[in-house]
């Protein structure tokens, strides 16, 4: 189903935005439920998460984890947000999978396992979030217990433990900020939820963002259990929709005025990113994932890195798309997925060339970012070095 066959309507204002079932990311996929001209009540910074004690028993003194919060120099205290996942030793006959979000999490404590020197006792401070899209609350009966920090690594496991005390509280249910559908003409398979009597138990249902050329920016998820319509405030036939308790996929507040930009299409001038602070750099990096460019497999050339404006990760990211591929193009948002562009596929693939111009001010910015699983040297070192070790000529250049 492509979003530019259902932009047209007769009417003073556009679609922006498409609701659509069984959207799983690919432009093809999915039915038409509706579309609307403006939603309401979308961007919402997530409030804090309340502050919780737990204390991971039995983390192997080998991982990563262990090894970072026990160095005798300088331990690691602050590590950051991160994921844990409850998955079964055997997936085959086992199950099910279960995910936690752990929020600005920080060591308070550590000691030996008692009776077990092989292992360390961890205590930390953490707000935690369940995700409880995967339904089920029933744990494997063979657990596998995995914490993800990208602090310290940052596509893969950091650690593991034999258990969790805490982690299984009731936590008390966060208010919820609803969303509002403004001119919105549904199709049928909205109509027919519409007609059931309250509250409806819908699917979830993917929201599609779009440019000015009816172009697909962005989706996300909605869940349709709690649904009211009334007559628009825009008038005609169409309705307006309140989804009183539409879930946590939300955009941040930093994403308004980044979308306000991408609505007018795919931007075509560099460095229109650096006006936006961390958050907002962030919410534009993820905007370049759909886009209408293609290159397959190119290699060789000569490209140049504007480096003035990359004081933080997501700025070396959007920089190094813009260099490669021009502006508004993703080249990954992690060293991780650059090698994987690197590798082959449709991108720039080495060889070739990279003038980083402005090189110090990236350098100084990215100082304090220390990977310790590449041995204490900094982000800057670390991502010169890879794209070197991928067959990328990288000439730096630092300012005069």
């Amino acid at each position: 189903m492509r979003s530019e066959e259902h932009v047209g309507w007769e009417r003073d204002f556009p679609v922006r935005y498409l609701l659509v079932q069984g959207d799983t990311g690919d432009e093809e996929e999915g039915v038409l439920w509706g579309r609307c001209a403006e939603v309401e009540g979308l961007f919402m910074d997530p409030p804090l998460l309340p502050r919780e004690v737990l204390t991971l028993r039995g983390c192997p003194r080998e991982s990563l984890l262990v090894q970072a919060v026990t160095a005798s120099a300088e331990p690691v205290r602050l590590l950051g947000d991160g994921t844990l996942s409850i998955e079964p030793v055997d997936p085959s006959n086992d199950g099910p999978f279960r995910f936690w979000d752990l929020e600005d999490t920080a060591v308070l404590a550590q000691w030996p396992t008692p009776g077990d020197s092989g292992r360390v006792d961890i205590v930390v401070g953490t707000g935690v979030r369940e995700d409880d899209f995967w339904g089920s609350k029933r744990l494997p009966s063979r657990p596998r217990f995995d914490l993800w920090f990208p602090s310290l690594l940052e596509d893969g496991p950091s650690g593991g433990c034999r258990s969790i005390d805490g982690l299984f509280t009731p936590r008390p249910q966060r208010p919820t900020q609803p969303v509002h559908l403004i001119g919105c003409e549904p199709a049928e398979p909205l109509m027919a939820l519409l007609c059931r009597p309250l509250p409806q138990k819908g699917d979830s249902i993917a929201l599609r963002c779009l440019d000015r050329c009816g172009r697909t920016m962005t989706s996300y998820r909605l869940d349709l259990h709690h649904v009211e319509a009334r007559p628009s405030v825009l008038g005609g036939a169409l309705i307006d929709i309140t989804l009183t308790d539409p879930g946590d996929d939300r955009p941040t507040l930093a994403a308004r005025p980044v979308w306000e930009i991408w609505s007018a299409g795919v931007p075509t001038m560099p460095n229109q990113w650096a006006q936006f602070d961390a958050k907002g750099q962030s919410e534009w990096l993820d905007l370049t994932r759909i886009g209408p460019y293609r290159v397959d497999g190119r290699s060789g050339g000569t490209y140049h890195l504007d480096g003035q404006h990359i004081t933080d990760e997501s700025g070396l990211f959007l920089a190094l798309g813009e260099a490669l591929l021009g502006p508004g193009a993703h080249y990954g948002r992690s060293l991780e997925s650059v090698k994987d562009y690197l590798g082959g596929g449709p991108s720039v693939v080495s060889p070739f060339t990279l003038v980083w111009h402005d090189a110090d001010i990236a350098r100084d910015a990215l100082a304090g970012r220390i990977l310790d699983h590449h041995g204490g040297r900094s982000y800057f070192d670390v991502t010169v070095d890879l794209l070197r070790e991928y067959g990328v000529t990288v000439m730096l250049q630092w300012r005069r």
